[in-house]
């Protein structure tokens, strides 16, 4: 059979140019579905069994981050559950991934998807725990539900926010949520357990449906980016945000986690809100300890490489973290992880993986129960 190329499913995206020779198939990475934005690509390929592909995506230099394909390759799996990195190099200009098939059907992405069917087992498995109430916080502008997920004891004082996936293609912002709730679910898992005497955790999965569903990277049904729409949320064109900000003034909130993904830098690191005029020393203090215990719980997390501090701007307060921070006075960071690999611990057939976020998000526990305690 000739080969066939297809996006048609679940976060599918690729715009196909040329594919009538394995040895030169065109591709163009497809935009955001209302933004334009490009880096985001998932496709399916049948037909090329046993035969050396060479793909090369025309677009990648005119990428949103181009400087993310540097060191990068692409994942590829045969039946969307293991995945593994292929030979994919980058010149400046064209980026080419080059791979010979095993079997007749071959998916190839940006990074290991997590499919909005994977979403609701989450969160429907999790209710089945009496730890745990699922809220309906409403729908998003194609109609999709935006879920929460109450976890632990309601009359607990202390309220723990971890939302993820602002921009639908980090993927492995939701793979880490998956690890972290089933941490705090399991009996045996001591820093669930203990997190769960000291707080009630408000873990919203998915901030963004429609955008996963769509394949973009980074915004929502609206053109949105939801995190650039924390300052004047609306239900036209954000209604995610203002969703989330509505029961967050409701409920109140004493540590908060915005989970991501980062394109250029190999590494796992958090931003803080020190850009903040009005971040104190004791806001700074309560940043460093929960950044040192991290340390502590996990081998993947450093702190030598990140954002740094950047200047305080219009946009700051547009943007989930420091906009808590403001709001609620609490410890408040934005986690991101690598779509390439951790270079401090580099896994030559994952990469950074789907299976290594979820082990991330176990281990955040540790530091997020000392910073509780320490709320004391």
């Amino acid at each position: 059979m000739p080969i066939k190329i297809s996006h048609q499913f679940d976060a599918g995206a690729i715009d196909v140019l040329r594919a009538d020779d394995p040895s030169a198939i065109d591709l163009h990475i497809r935009k955001d579905s209302h933004a334009d934005i490009t880096q985001w690509f998932y496709f399916r390929v049948q037909g090329a069994q046993a035969t050396p592909l060479t793909m090369r995506l025309l677009n990648a230099g005119a990428s949103a981050y181009p400087d993310g394909w540097t060191d990068y390759e692409a994942v590829a799996s045969y039946d969307r559950e293991t995945w593994f990195r292929v030979p994919t190099s980058y010149d400046g200009t064209v980026m080419t991934i080059e791979h010979i098939p095993e079997h007749d059907s071959v998916y190839y992405a940006y990074f290991e998807p997590y499919s909005w069917e994977r979403h609701l087992a989450l969160i429907d498995s999790a209710q089945l725990s009496p730890l745990v109430k699922l809220v309906d916080l409403g729908s998003t502008i194609d109609g999709r539900d935006l879920n929460l997920l109450v976890i632990g004891n309601p009359t607990a004082e202390k309220k723990v926010w971890v939302i993820a996936r602002q921009h639908p293609g980090e993927t492995m912002a939701e793979w880490f949520v998956e690890g972290m709730v089933e941490a705090l679910l399991d009996p045996a898992n001591p820093f669930g357990r203990q997190c769960l005497n000291e707080a009630e955790f408000y873990v919203v999965p998915n901030m963004n449906p429609d955008g996963s569903v769509r394949g973009n990277l980074r915004t929502n049904a609206a053109g949105a980016n939801l995190n650039r729409q924390w300052l004047n949320p609306s239900m036209a064109r954000s209604p995610e945000v203002f969703l989330v900000k509505q029961k967050m003034a409701e409920v109140g909130c004493d540590l908060f986690l915005d989970i991501h993904g980062d394109e250029g830098l190999p590494y796992v690191f958090v931003a803080g809100s020190e850009s903040l005029p009005t971040f104190s020393a004791s806001q700074a203090e309560a940043q460093q300890y929960f950044i040192d215990n991290f340390l502590i719980a996990s081998p993947d997390f450093q702190d030598d490489y990140g954002y740094g501090v950047t200047p305080y701007t219009e946009e700051t307060l547009t943007m989930g973290s420091p906009n808590v921070t403001h709001t609620f006075g609490c410890l408040s960071l934005t986690l991101e992880m690598p779509f390439k690999d951790n270079a401090n611990d580099p896994d030559p057939e994952a990469g950074w993986s789907g299976a290594r976020s979820a082990e991330l998000g176990k281990a955040v526990l540790q530091p997020v129960l000392q910073s509780l305690l320490a709320m004391d």
